[in-house]
């Protein structure tokens, strides 16, 4: 399942055709995807802009197309900044994590090892080394909550399988940019580290929206009559998760 874009008013959207591998350009997220027809640029609310090419588009054809659209897309970004004002990126002195019911304080140890080392002691995350490096910082504490996500979600997912008999076949953690879950054609699902941050009945939805893929590998009509006889408001919570990216904390630096 997508993330900031599960409803179009969560994020603007230019495409177009299909031309002939991308390149990078400055400020803007290049990605090459096996199911794309043709070019598109999406502006996501926090002013993050991602190109989405098909395969073997040519690196000049990317250049021009975003050249083509530098206008819209700085009236986008521009549009999105008035609806969500710009969060201080600062390092935590807390972490909240709604999906689980639990909060953790952060302790930053200044000392000579040039790497981040973190520990869990009680609820206190104790980040040691290097934490002027702020990005470093942040990569261990995402280390940390995709353990976190993996010791706490992976046994509510299985009780879901379980009472849904719709199984899995393993758990994957990761911090995807645009999918809060998704589900293989070999049974592994996917879950986002993000999920920590959202409100238990959305995460809970997600799962089973993952689970009811077991039967179902589309969003038929079929499928979405399965979702809702295991989660009767289905409806309300997907809306809720497409808005859910507004929980992810601006200096994890995803959305």
């Amino acid at each position: 399942m997508r993330a900031p874009d599960t409803q179009l008013s969560l994020f603007t959207e230019q495409t177009s055709r299909p031309t002939s591998g991308p390149e990078q350009l400055p400020g803007i997220d290049i990605r090459e995807s096996a199911r794309a027809r043709r070019l598109s640029i999406k502006v996501y609310p926090r002013g993050r802009v991602e190109v989405v090419v098909p395969k073997r588009t040519r690196p000049a054809d990317v250049q021009a197309f975003v050249d083509e659209n530098r206008g819209w897309i700085s009236e986008a970004v521009e549009s999105f900044a008035c609806q969500q004002p710009p969060e201080a990126y600062a390092l935590p002195s807390r972490i909240r994590l709604p999906g689980i019911g639990r909060e953790f304080l952060v302790s930053y140890r200044r000392g000579s090892a040039a790497g981040i080392r973190y520990r869990q002691v009680g609820s206190t995350l104790v980040l040691s080394g290097r934490t002027s490096d702020r990005e470093g910082c942040v990569q261990a504490i995402r280390r940390w909550l995709a353990g976190v996500a993996r010791q706490e979600l992976e046994p509510v997912l299985q009780r879901l399988s379980a009472q849904t008999e719709m199984p899995f076949a393993r758990v994957q953690i990761r911090a995807q940019r645009t999918c809060w879950g998704s589900r293989s054609s070999t049974g592994t699902i996917s879950l986002n580290l993000c999920l920590l941050f959202l409100d238990p009945r959305v995460l809970r939805y997600l799962m089973i929206h993952e689970l009811c893929h077991y039967r179902h590998m589309n969003h038929s009509r079929r499928f979405w009559q399965l979702v809702g006889r295991y989660e009767p408001d289905y409806r309300q919570l997907d809306r809720a998760l497409g808005e859910s990216w507004q929980q992810v904390p601006a200096w994890l630096g995803i959305y």
